[in-house]
């Protein structure tokens, strides 16, 4: 049923606010922050005609080679159709294997080849430089306060997946915190 009160489809030409308790600045910067880091593997990617979800399978499987199926779909957090489109691509285009498990013939594991770990590290050069220009122009010197944030963004029943690549380049460990 339509709302036909005087107010209905009337403009509102306030801009929202944070009276609400609603950190719309930092709801902000994260959207332009995640538009630009995006951006420069968004121009590569459609020179292969891929999109950012193959940079997430990628990017995944680069990260932790031989992840089963279940594994990326677990992560991704994306449907077997959607997941079966993007594969079949990195797949056809020589970017990932896919092989039998070796004690599960029904698991599939998913490995780069060497095309597929050109392109997730031409991918991630430039997010790399970004992240550390924007360090350097913040004067943030304390990277562990950085990590710490954004894993708190993280709901906590998926933190665990975080720890599962390999260690950072910052020296944290599988496993610390």
């Amino acid at each position: 049923m339509t709302d036909r009160s005087p107010a209905a489809g009337k403009p509102i030409r306030t801009a929202i606010t944070d009276e609400d308790g609603i950190d719309f600045a930092i709801i902000e910067l994260f959207f332009f922050a995640y538009r630009d880091f995006t951006s420069d593997p968004d121009q590569i990617l459609a020179d292969y005609g891929f999109g950012r979800a193959h940079h997430r399978v990628l990017h995944f499987v680069n990260r932790r080679p031989g992840l089963t199926v279940a594994e990326l779909l677990d992560v991704l957090k994306i449907t077997k159709q959607s997941l079966a489109r993007v594969l079949k691509q990195l797949i056809d285009t020589d970017h990932i294997v896919q092989l039998q498990g070796p004690r599960d013939r029904r698991q599939r594991e998913l490995y780069p080849t060497a095309k597929g770990r050109a392109l997730a590290l031409a991918l991630a050069r430039p997010q790399s430089r970004r992240i550390r220009a924007a360090l350097e122009d913040s004067g943030t010197t304390e990277r562990t306060s950085i990590e710490r944030f954004l894993e708190a963004m993280v709901n906590p029943e998926l933190r665990a997946q975080i720890n599962i690549v390999p260690a950072q380049t910052s020296g944290k460990k599988n496993g610390d915190h």
